[in-house]
């Protein structure tokens, strides 16, 4: 499995032959979906979703039923590339996939929660094995399986540092790579890193922030 990072909450993953594009927002360039067979988005936010970016690919679109819906009404035009899948669900984007959760994280409490759920892709080796990385989109929900990456959000305006950090050690991957990674300046993010490799590495587990376009 290879897995790239692209801008902000973005990442493409590459197993046998296919390739899955997570939530190609406008923080992303549309190259990241340059040959892709599927787009899986998490939730109806700009910086995940781009109706621009679904027009520019011919990939199959796998999502929930509220992108979906934000779809037809934005770009009726690929709705019909569309796939809904529901919490819990396995599907097969060309990576096997698990839909998890149903709600964002919460922004304030008197602020409605939009739905999401984040998708756990599993590449099988030809031994047997297999691989599993979780992009959890906008949510902390863990993803109630072991995984050996958890794409971990790591600023956003809902979240505190505490909070990934504690995400990441319960979900307990052994590689973490950062992700929603746009909203803070540089010297915010080198904060954030430092926070994260002051606690993780303690527990074997390892973390790291991708430059745009690098590979895991």
């Amino acid at each position: 499995m290879q897995i790239t990072k692209f801008g902000h909450a973005c990442v493409r993953v590459e197993h046998d032959g296919r390739t899955v594009v997570l939530d190609p927002g406008m923080f992303t360039d549309v190259d990241a979906l340059d040959g892709a067979d599927a787009v899986l988005i998490t939730h109806e936010h700009p910086d995940h979703y781009l109706p621009d970016h679904l027009r520019a690919t011919d990939a199959r679109i796998f999502t929930i039923e509220a992108v979906a819906a934000r779809i037809r009404e934005d770009a009726p035009d690929v709705a019909e590339r569309v796939t809904v899948v529901a919490p819990g669900e396995s599907f097969d984007p060309g990576i096997p996939a698990r839909a998890v959760g149903e709600l964002h994280a919460v922004i304030h409490p008197e602020m409605p929660r939009v739905h999401n759920s984040g998708y756990v892709l599993t590449a099988a080796g030809p031994d047997g094995s297999s691989a599993k990385v979780f992009h959890p989109g906008d949510a902390l929900t863990a993803p109630g399986e072991q995984v050996d990456v958890l794409l971990v959000p790591v600023s956003a305006p809902w979240m505190r540092a505490s909070e990934a950090i504690e995400f990441a050690r319960a979900v307990g991957a052994p590689r973490n790579v950062a992700i929603h990674d746009r909203v803070y300046s540089e010297a915010g993010l080198k904060i954030v890193d430092g926070h994260m490799n002051a606690f993780l590495p303690k527990a074997g587990q390892e973390y790291v922030r991708l430059a745009d376009g690098q590979d895991l």
